[in-house]
């Protein structure tokens, strides 16, 4: 199999973060996909060895004002049609329950910052166990959500958000959160996301403080979580 990691990214500091250091430890390379400089349809989407869908500010089902979703989605049907590992964070997970059928629009409240998953059981027994409270706090950021797809199993939760992650077969994982995300590369989100941030009334002193502050044990437990999935999907037959 080809070992490439196919990552989509729509905004070009949201990247694959800490889950790059797992892949480059296992001699995985990473071709990014640039939306809105790539064209979207060209690649393969049933080469990779993983395809994993990042995350970015707008909606998942807006096609009209952002027209790249189109091929977009076809890409991520394909793939999970195919059964290959697919991974998706926040708009990628809102894109991947939106294939599976599922309503994607905007929560009761933006969630910004930083606050612990809840595990379902389903959670507690998936690679998904390393993000448990015990373990880490985690980064939220987005103001859209989904339904739990049909045939979904969902693995944690907040209070102001249901479904944070869920599993689809044994191939597909959804993350509304961002595991991802590296303490010593987060300045990027603050300056990209001013306005957002502006506009939600939220701290930036906070934010970069928290993020320093929960940052790196986040990581460790994000590896961890990264790690066991991908021996999970690889010992696939």
């Amino acid at each position: 199999m080809n070992p490439e990691v196919l990552a989509i990214r729509h905004v070009h500091f949201e990247d694959l973060g800490s889950l790059e250091l797992v892949l480059g430890e296992r001699s995985r390379p990473v071709r990014y996909l640039d939306v809105g400089f790539a064209r979207i349809e060209a690649p393969d989407p049933v080469a990779p060895s993983l395809m994993v869908v990042l995350g970015g500010p707008i909606n998942a089902c807006d096609d009209l004002r952002y027209p790249a979703l189109v091929p977009l989605v076809e890409k991520i049907e394909k793939r999970i049609a195919a059964g290959l590992p697919t991974l998706g964070i926040c708009l990628g997970a809102q894109l991947i329950a939106r294939v599976l059928g599922a309503r994607v629009y905007k929560g009761a409240q933006t969630e910004l910052g930083w606050s612990p998953l809840t595990l379902t059981d389903a959670g507690r027994a998936s690679p998904v166990r390393h993000l448990d409270a015990t373990q880490t706090s985690m980064l939220h950021w987005h103001g859209d959500t989904f339904d739990l797809p049909d045939g979904a199993t969902r693995l944690a939760s907040t209070a102001v958000c249901e479904n944070q992650a869920f599993a689809w077969g044994d191939h597909v994982l959804g993350l509304q959160c961002h595991p991802e995300i590296r303490a010593d590369r987060f300045e990027p989100w603050l300056i990209g996301h001013a306005a957002e941030i502006a506009a939600e009334g939220a701290d930036v002193l906070q934010l970069r403080d928290d993020t320093a502050r929960l940052g790196p044990a986040l990581e460790a437990a994000a590896r961890r979580m990264f790690g066991e999935w991908l021996d999970q999907v690889d010992a696939k037959p």
